[in-house]
């Protein structure tokens, strides 16, 4: 009788009595099953290098960067590099982590935690309590009482961001950062300024509505972000309205337009800084964290 023939997968008897698993040939180590590797003839692919080269952002003329970061305020020296092993520091949009980069701080920008943080000392910020009765100008061509006249001592030369006419009061950021005022001003960035205005009452419940939709000016539509009524007495009444608009006496204009006038106006606070209680014809520096906030709120 003819024995049965080995198939190829059979094992070989060792002196244990156990089997030892034949070598496959090499046509048995091709390609595993198509949602495994590759084929042998078709290596790994590496990840492909990143197209966009890296941004060296360090200067070495400049000032290290955690030093720069603990004179603006951010934190101890200490604090500061930790923030900037962690990540959470960038210049010029580009994460930087290492402890040795100095850049310069009037050329090159830097946010923490997505904030921007302003490391150049001759920045000036300045929220002023304008008093009624005052221009917004920095010299007046008449002589009349202007914003100069409360920044005695002052020698930056500053401008000021928008304008409130002689009869309204309350906030007027001062600077001499351009690029931020100019962001601040363009309606296009919609930074909100918030005003109290005194009106004749009664305020009819169809108003806040109304200054929603918008009024029809002479030079076009105008509409306030949000209206609330803060106050109401006999014959008068105090209320809130937020609006991004810009243009000329453009809350005196709504408000004549729907039937009741200006009795007095106050601007309350512009993007994220607010008012407080500085007194009229005093002004205060902005905080590090104050600056930041506008800078996110222009879109900086």
């Amino acid at each position: 009788m003819t024995p049965p023939r080995k198939r190829s997968g059979d094992a070989r008897p060792t002196k244990g009595g156990q089997g030892r698993p034949t070598r496959r040939g090499p046509q048995s180590r091709t390609s595993r099953s198509a949602s495994g590797s590759t084929k042998r003839s078709q290596p790994t692919r590496m990840p492909a290098a990143s197209a966009t080269p890296d941004v060296d952002v360090h200067d070495p003329n400049g000032v290290r960067l955690q030093k720069l970061l603990a004179g603006a305020g951010v934190g101890s020296r200490r604090q500061c590099e930790q923030l900037i092993a962690d990540g959470r520091v960038a210049v010029d949009g580009v994460v930087v982590t290492e402890l040795g980069v100095r850049i310069d701080p009037r050329r090159q920008v830097v946010h923490v935690d997505g904030e921007r943080v302003v490391l150049d000392e001759s920045r000036v910020y300045l929220a002023f309590n304008k008093p009624r009765g005052v221009v917004t100008s920095m010299d007046d061509e008449l002589g009349r009482a202007d914003i100069s006249d409360y920044l005695q001592g002052r020698t930056e030369r500053l401008f000021h961001v928008g304008r409130l006419d002689a009869d309204t009061e309350g906030l007027l950021l001062l600077t001499n950062d351009g690029d931020l005022a100019h962001r601040l001003q363009h309606p296009r960035y919609g930074v909100l300024k918030t005003y109290l205005a005194q009106i004749p009452g009664p305020v009819p419940r169809d108003l806040g509505k109304r200054l929603r939709e918008g009024v029809e000016l002479e030079d076009g539509p105008a509409a306030v972000d949000s209206f609330r009524i803060v106050d109401s007495q006999p014959g008068k009444a105090l209320v809130e309205l937020v609006l991004h608009e810009g243009r000329k006496h453009i809350v005196r204009r709504m408000l004549a337009e729907v039937g009741h006038p200006v009795i007095s106006l106050v601007r309350t606070q512009v993007g994220p800084i607010r008012l407080g209680d500085t007194r009229p014809g005093r002004w205060r520096a902005l905080s590090s964290a104050e600056v930041g906030a506008l800078y996110a709120a222009a879109g900086m």
